[in-house]
Order: structure tokens, then C-alpha cells, then sequence
């Protein structure tokens, strides 16, 4: 997880009220109230994408359309993602579908050890079929059957100390009251020094997850 401060460049999503930024992509959820509506939203999406030879990731669920566009072939969100996503959003409007971005979230798992070159090919493998998707810190499936799994590097440690953690993402402007709800249910807060960026909170016997955002990175 990178944590490089970018605070003074403007974030992807300035501009885009219906997006926010969730790790790597541009995210949208679109209410479209039922199964067929959606599909004629998701079709002019489409044609939209084919317009401009770039392609989000969709999916139709009954009763929303959940849309992210990343840069695939730089990973990262480009100016070619800020485009279609504001296309998107007319489309969205012409259609008289609203967008609900304080539902959105994306999970993450990560794994504390002090060897990613023994433990990434074996996760790689479990996770995705094939060693081979383990690549720098990071598994990714290229299939998007699992979450990203990340390697972060520690000091040798034995277990039982806690190796997994969730990495949760939120839109920033919902990251308080995630963090407010898991407080209540009888978590607490461990660690909020690189807040807004993430925030470790802990379940009633220790157990750690990130509360993530892209601002302050």
C-alpha cells in the first residue's frame, strides 16, 4: 500500500461528484432501481466506451450498476478514465439514474512477512491458479475472482502474532462514520497517525484492519 504523500496534486475524483477513489480505480454506483433499466444503462455505457476505445469494468446487480475505470496499461486512474467517467455520469443523468457514492467500498487483504519471494508464488497459485500472478508486492487475479492480496514487509516474527488484515476502502467523506460504526460495535481505534490516508482499528480481541482512503497519499 502505497503511502506517498501526493496531498498537493488534485484528486482524480475533483469534479466527479457521482466517483470516488477506492485504491487503484475510479468507483460508481449507479441505482437503477431494477434489472432491465439497468441493462439499457449498462448498453449505453457501452457504446460510450467503444466511442472512446476505453473499457470500465462493469457490473449489473439488481438494483444498482457498479462501474470502476482504471488505466490497465499504466495502473493507474488517467485522464482517459476522468473522461469516461464524466460521459458516464450524462449518461447516468439522460437516463434519470442516480449515483450513491457513500455505499461504495472495496476490500484488499495483506500479509505481513519478512520473505514476499517465498510467500507470493503460493498465494499466487491458491489464489489465481498459476504462480505467476505474483508480481513486485502484490497478487492480482486476472480473472478479478479474488481481491488483491499485498505483501507488506516486516521483521521476522513467529506466530500467533496477527500476519492478515482486511484493507477496507471507503470514500473519504465516509471514512469517519465506517470507523464511528466499528468503534460502537465494540471495536477500537489503534492507530490513526496516517489518518486520513488509513486508520487501524481492532475487533474486541485484537484482531487489526485498515480503514483506507486515497486522500493524503
Amino acid at each position: 500500500m502505497d503511502t506517498t504523500d501526493s496531498s498537493s496534486a488534485p484528486a482524480p475524483e475533483a469534479g466527479l461528484p457521482d466517483w470516488r477513489m477506492l485504491a487503484q480505480a475510479l468507483h460508481a454506483r449507479f441505482l437503477t432501481g431494477d434489472f432491465a433499466r439497468g441493462a439499457r444503462f449498462v448498453q449505453a455505457v457501452s457504446e460510450a466506451a467503444e466511442e472512446a476505445n476505453h473499457h470500465p469494468d462493469v457490473t449489473l446487480r439488481y438494483p444498482h450498476v457498479d462501474i470502476s475505470l482504471l488505466s490497465h496499461d499504466v495502473g493507474r486512474v488517467t485522464e482517459r478514465d476522468t473522461t469516461l467517467a464524466s460521459r458516464i455520469s450524462a449518461i447516468a443523468a439522460e437516463h434519470e439514474t442516480p449515483a450513491d457514492p457513500s455505499v461504495l467500498a472495496a476490500v484488499e487483504l495483506a500479509l505481513d512477512t519478512a520473505d514476499v519471494a517465498a510467500l507470493g508464488p503460493f498465494w499466487s497459485a491458491l489464489l489465481t491458479g498459476s504462480p505467476d500472478h505474483a508480481n513486485g508486492g502484490d497478487v492480482v487475479d486476472p480473472q478479478h475472482r479474488v481481491p488483491l492480496l499485498w505483501f507488506q514487509q516486516t521483521d521476522e516474527h513467529p506466530t500467533p502474532r496477527q500476519r492478515f488484515h482486511l484493507d477496507v476502502w471507503v470514500p473519504h467523506d465516509v471514512a469517519a462514520s465506517r470507523i464511528d460504526a466499528a468503534v460502537a460495535a465494540g471495536g477500537s481505534v489503534v492507530d490513526d497517525a496516517q489518518a486520513p490516508a488509513f486508520v487501524v482499528v481492532a475487533d474486541p480481541e485484537g484482531n487489526r484492519a485498515c480503514v483506507c482512503t486515497a486522500a493524503g497519499r
